[in-house]
């Protein structure tokens, strides 16, 4: 991760500094087939009111440079010298530019130099990104989850990842990816015939024809991905906040499990998360291995947006009727966390991404439970004590302005929880938006858990069980808070960017 220097670049119009010299142009022009080559695009991701990370992939060991500036020339860029690309990652790599100016769109490019050939350099490929303001103004992001699941992958008679082009679109300021980033558990046949007799014709690589087990087979998910050109073209120009969830290393998995499943080999999921977590920090732009997953990323007065890991710390998928309040999906600090920085925000709107609902019963097997609900609209149990925890905390401390936004069931809803319709009366009326899948099978809807007062104001489901993405049960949800009123909009988007329903939460006055 590399600084810039802010006095530099104020000089030349752009808060940021030049660390290192690139050469002005590519030596040895004669030999353009010997260029570096970015083999997958670039992407930013957490971008905050100064700094963002910057990712690439090469063809091959060589140093990573960026230029970033206000002009879609660049001219007046500043060069950042960024990390040496090496097998050990994938060839892979990551670049934090510090010191940017606050709330604006700018302007990067990016570039590889070879090792074998200093001065020899890739191809620049540009991008865009924006800076989290310092002040009030409008403030714009979707969010989705679930791509290429349930055996739907690349396409391009039936627009590829068609849904990357419609958020672009919107013009956002950054995603929200609510997990299940890819499906490391589900591979891609050549051909899947369609209910009406058309063929879907799966674009398939070697890392997608099984199931990922290897470190090799888990990074090539997210190669797979970035083979898409909307997918390529939404990731170099709108910054990312992902998290992970189940399907970026096996369905419904976790800590300490033993799979009883015969395409793998290895039956350890602790050994399979353990590959798949490095895979997703090598090519996803998201902070290393030595930060925790779980995270705050604040976005100015209006916005804070708490970024759940509900994976790593998760109890084993059982009846979920427990008593233990010790016991759940985040785990003690992480639970701590949250409270506190909720109890801490400044924020109009604390965002909690939660990667599995509150309220929606999402099953694992017979007598077991994935999510958080179970089913019983009684008193709190289970994986509800820990939310029922966080809510009564935020309540009694004032908290205003919660909004959960969630992917996960691969359908699109609003709930409103609300404790006059609740077992349990401790907490704040809050909302939960739901919104996906990005690009997979289709489902839904869930049975409701009653124990939140959860009522749903809206829902879009498919008319039957893994409905293809050619049929257009493919969803993203939108946000746009105005930056003079506060007011928090959400709009429910198909495949198309159509809005499916909407409503408007007025910016609440802290009690």
């Amino acid at each position: 991760m590399t600084s810039i220097d802010r006095r530099t670049l104020l000089r030349a119009g752009l808060a940021g500094g030049v660390l290192s010299a690139l050469p002005a142009g590519p030596a040895f022009g004669g030999l353009r087939k010997s260029r570096p080559v970015l083999t997958h695009g670039v992407q930013t991701g957490d971008a905050t009111a100064d700094s963002a990370l910057v990712w690439t992939r090469a063809d091959r060991p060589g140093r990573m440079w960026v230029e970033v500036s206000r002009g879609p020339d660049l001219r007046g860029a500043r060069r950042v010298r960024g990390p040496v690309l090496t097998p050990d990652t994938d060839l892979t790599g990551m670049v934090r530019l510090r010191g940017l100016p606050p709330g604006e769109r700018l302007f990067y490019s990016v570039r590889v130099e070879s090792l074998d050939r200093p001065g020899l350099l890739s191809e620049p490929v540009p991008g865009q990104l924006s800076t989290a303001p310092t002040r009030r103004r409008d403030v714009s992001f979707v969010w989705t989850g679930d791509v290429v699941g349930q055996g739907w992958g690349i396409d391009p008679a039936y627009g590829g990842l068609k849904i990357f082009d419609s958020m672009r679109a919107r013009r956002p300021d950054f995603l929200l990816h609510s997990g299940d980033t890819v499906y490391a558990d589900g591979p891609l046949s050549a051909q899947v015939t369609l209910p009406d007799g058309r063929i879907w014709r799966n674009l398939v690589t070697e890392e997608k024809s099984k199931v990922a087990e290897t470190l090799r087979e888990y990074r090539g998910q997210y190669a797979y991905n970035l083979l898409d050109d909307a997918y390529r073209a939404f990731a170099a120009e709108v910054p990312q906040i992902n998290q992970w969830d189940d399907h970026e290393v096996v369905n419904n998995w976790y800590p300490g499990e033993i799979l009883d499943d015969a395409r793998y080999t290895e039956k350890r999921v602790d050994v399979l998360a353990a590959r798949a977590q490095r895979a997703y920090q090598e090519w996803v732009p998201v902070p290393g291995m030595s930060a925790p997953i779980y995270r705050k990323v604040s976005y100015g007065p209006l916005l804070d947006v708490f970024v759940l890991d509900m994976r790593t710390f998760k109890d084993p998928n059982d009846g979920n009727v427990y008593a233990d309040p010790q016991r759940g999906l985040l785990g003690r600090e992480q639970r701590e966390w949250l409270i506190r920085g909720l109890k801490g925000s400044r924020a109009t709107w604390k965002v909690i991404a939660n990667d599995l609902p509150i309220g929606i019963v999402v099953p694992d097997g017979p007598g077991a439970q994935e999510g958080v609900a179970q089913g019983d609209p009684g008193a709190p149990k289970g994986r509800e004590l820990e939310f029922a925890q966080v809510l009564q905390s935020a309540h009694r401390a004032g908290v205003t302005g919660i909004v959960f936004l969630t992917a996960d069931v691969h359908y699109t809803a609003a709930h409103h929880y609300d404790p006059a319709r609740a077992a349990v009366q401790d907490f704040t009326p809050f909302w939960e938006f739901v919104s996906g899948p990005a690009h997979a099978g289709a489902f839904g809807p869930n049975a409701l858990d009653g124990t939140f007062g959860l009522d749903t104001a809206f829902i879009h489901t498919p008319p039957a069980a893994n409905t293809s993405p050619a049929e257009g049960f493919q969803h993203f949800g939108e946000v746009r808070i105005d930056g003079r009123t506060g007011d928090f909009r959400v709009d429910l988007r198909d495949r198309e960017g159509v809005s499916l329903w909407s409503t408007t939460l007025k910016a609440p006055r802290r009690r």
